[in-house]
């Protein structure tokens, strides 16, 4: 950042675009591993790698030229999404993501340990009615047809939808990755498993 007198933001788009020139490195890097290896790529969260340019979608290609099957986890904090504003900001963040990458995607609602789980859940099963509602209360009228148009095609398209996950809760976690296991069908190309067969008794009924 000294060096090229960048600001956080700009820095990350540099090294973003610099890997994405060096992809080869990253590649043969992978190819070293087996074909039913799990990977998780932890990405920046700043928006402009996913909605000014195309950085991220050029690494999503290029690791599936080599065969990787890759689903976009969008990860948002259950702080944010008890706040309806920011719920929505999220959303409308996680659909250019979608719309961008172009990869089957799941939203995971995170740290609902933070919260309080009856309020965690009154919002996610909120109706655009109800959204637009509380959205209007908080501006006070201020783009309220945009605010409603914009929570109408979310909630009536079913565009985004969240999984509640709490690292203290293991049946959460075991969702979302069942979710994620589906989606990119890992598993599917696997050799089955036989048991050994078993020694059968001549002497007991359908022996």
């Amino acid at each position: 950042m000294e060096e090229l007198d960048y600001g956080p933001n700009g820095a990350l788009v540099y090294c973003m675009e610099y890997l994405l020139d060096n992809i080869d490195w990253l590649q043969h890097a992978l190819e070293e591993f087996a074909e039913d290896d799990y990977f998780l790529f932890d990405c920046p969260g700043q928006m402009e790698l996913y909605s000014h340019i195309p950085v991220m979608r050029k690494v999503v290609q290029a690791l599936q030229s080599i065969e990787f099957r890759i689903a976009a986890v969008y990860l948002i904090d259950a702080t944010f999404v008890v706040d309806t504003p920011k719920f929505l900001a999220g959303s409308l963040q996680s659909l250019a993501a979608m719309v961008q990458l172009e990869l089957p995607h799941i939203n995971v609602v995170t740290k609902c340990d933070l919260v309080d789980q009856e309020e965690l859940d009154k919002v996610l099963e909120m109706g655009s009615a109800e959204m637009v509602a509380q959205m209007h209360e908080r501006t006070r009228g201020r783009l309220s047809q945009l605010t409603g148009a914009l929570c109408t095609v979310i909630d009536s398209f079913s565009l985004v939808s969240y999984l509640p996950m709490n690292v203290k809760d293991e049946d959460t976690i075991e969702k979302v990755l069942l979710h994620t296991d589906h989606v990119i069908q890992y598993g599917e190309d696997l050799e089955p498993t036989h048991p050994d067969e078993a020694e059968v008794d001549p002497d007991t009924p359908n022996g």
